[in-house]
């Protein structure tokens, strides 16, 4: 039945109320249940309150919030006495007493005579002894101070007491640091004491901990690459089958890639500055005018094992550090390259996985071995470089002279960080190193995609029909391979044909995707020797 115009505009008029019955989103059957639940939750919630109250833990690996701490910490653990809380303040130590030692030296600064040998043993013998407790004491002082390194200073002036020629009147022991040892010499800075602190962490965890695992990463490819350069495999350019290589050549390319990146880290000059409070010797001269400070502060630094840096401000600029670490993001990424590429690897059953009785590929499919150590590896690089990312464009960038609000604010909270990125870092070169060790090559999946790939040898055949004027020869090869199915036959029917020399034509009839190589093996074979060229 049609509806009147009348009709029609009534039912359409937006205005128009009508009535309707509030719906209720809970049945009554359904309120009892909620309340209940409501009731359960509450409680649960005030238990787990309870339990996990921060009171009722002590500081473990289980209860650490970073995982290097903690699920990891057996993998990095060689670098916490070197770039942890006990690792800065050993260095601190360090610089401290040997400037004390450095003074004592100096003719014209009659304060402080040149120590005996008992003296000096007795100073050596707090940075060779220098232990957990010592850094339990040195903390004690900190929640006093408010001051990590004046807390040093406090901790050097107890320990001192006991020696009487070190804590004779005539030092007036009051200050240990930021007045370079004792009130009435010369003034350091705090940034004197911990820019060399900070250098000398970088350099021993460098060279103890990070660079050892760099070489067996990139030993480990020089072995994949020479124990596997005969072995051909289909390569892939834009995913799609292209010209073969070998595996090894693919191993060479990481190592030789990895080894110029780790030559790039031992070449960066580690710097320091001892110039006070601007950079000017200020303080220093305007007490003993006569001194070359200059000459002192590069001898002190470079008896430390560090470069000099004469150009500061109150701050060493950093800008070595940036270096290091903008060349530990180039490492980091050049591996995490490698880590996606054996991953696909895996993924094409290139490489098989060496199975470890116990352990569980999937929750739910028990058939998998998962690439877990190369996923690993790349997560926690990239975890990595986004905190190197972070220091190396941050730490240059500094106000003016004085450069207060950058150094206390943030300069120095940051640097307390650069264990964190070389822990990240570490554990993902164990990771993948870990990977390496399961792989085991699968030649019948490599051949089976050569076999079915024989069209990559149009790259050749045309190559040589240009040698030997034939025309068009790279139409001729796309009409008869581009897009389908080329088999050995069709292309030795295809060589049969050409007009070319019967030399140039037996060589081709000779060539597979298995010989088509180039010079990949030799460059497998020969990769450790170029690596050695590189680093040495």
């Amino acid at each position: 039945m049609a509806l009147s115009n009348t009709t029609q505009i009534t039912t359409l008029n937006p205005f128009k109320t009508i009535p309707h019955k509030p719906i209720n989103p809970f049945p009554s059957s359904h309120v009892s249940f909620l309340s209940q639940s409501l009731t359960t939750f509450k409680s649960l919630t005030t238990t787990m309150s309870k339990i996990h109250s921060s009171n009722n833990f002590q500081l473990s690996t289980l209860t650490t919030l970073s995982p290097l701490d903690g699920r990891y910490r057996e993998k990095v653990q060689d670098l916490a006495p070197i770039m942890g809380e006990y690792g800065l303040n050993y260095y601190r130590v360090i610089v401290e007493i040997k400037w004390l030692l450095k003074l004592s030296e100096i003719s014209e600064i009659a304060e402080v005579p040149a120590f005996s040998d008992d003296a000096k043993a007795y100073l050596q013998g707090l940075i060779d002894d220098f232990s957990e407790d010592d850094v339990k004491e040195i903390k004690n002082f900190e929640r006093i101070t408010n001051h990590d390194v004046k807390a040093v200073e406090y901790f050097l002036k107890q320990k001192c007491q006991s020696n009487a020629e070190i804590a004779k009147d005539s030092l007036d022991l009051q200050s240990f640091s930021i007045g370079l040892a004792f009130p009435r010499h010369p003034q350091s800075h705090v940034m004197d004491i911990n820019n060399l602190a900070h250098a000398l962490m970088l350099k021993e965890a460098m060279n103890s901990v990070i660079f050892p695992v760099m070489d067996k990463i990139i030993k480990a490819l020089c072995t994949m690459a020479k124990d596997n350069a005969h072995i051909s495999m289909l390569s892939r350019t834009h995913g799609q089958p292209a010209s073969p290589t070998t595996l090894g050549k693919e191993m060479a390319i990481f190592a030789v890639r990895l080894s110029r990146e780790r030559k790039e880290l031992s070449q960066v000059e580690i710097l320091g500055k001892f110039a006070g409070a601007v950079g000017n010797y200020n303080a220093h001269l305007s007490a003993y005018p006569d001194v070359n400070w200059h000459g002192i502060a590069q001898e002190f630094v470079q008896s430390l094992g560090l470069s000099f840096n004469p150009y500061v401000a109150q701050i060493e600029t950093h800008d070595y550090m940036a270096k290091i670490f903008h060349s530990f993001i180039q490492f980091n990424n050049i591996l995490i390259d490698f880590d996606r590429d054996v991953w696909g690897y895996i993924s094409l059953g290139y490489f098989k996985q060496i199975t470890k009785a116990g352990e569980i590929g999937s929750s739910t499919m028990p058939h998998k071995v998962n690439p877990i150590d190369f996923e690993n590896s790349e997560g926690n690089l990239g975890v990595a470089n986004g905190g190197f990312s972070h220091l190396s464009m941050k730490l240059p960038i500094s106000r003016w002279q004085a450069r207060l609000a950058l150094r206390d604010l943030t300069d120095s909270t940051v640097l307390r960080n650069m264990g964190v990125n070389f822990g990240y870092s570490l554990l993902a070169y164990k990771s993948t190193l870990q990977g390496i060790g399961k792989l085991q090559v699968n030649e019948v999946r490599l051949s089976e995609d050569l076999d079915q790939c024989w069209e990559v040898l149009a790259e050749p055949i045309q190559t040589v029909m240009r040698r030997y004027g034939v025309p068009e020869p790279y139409e001729k090869l796309k009409a008869l391979t581009r897009g389908k199915a080329i088999t050995k036959e069709s292309i030795r029917d295809f060589i049969e044909g050409l007009d070319i020399p019967q030399d140039a034509k037996i060589y081709l009839l000779k060539l597979t995707p298995h010989t088509y190589v180039g010079s990949a093996v030799e460059l497998a074979r020969t990769v450790e020797h170029e690596v050695n060229n590189i680093l040495n």
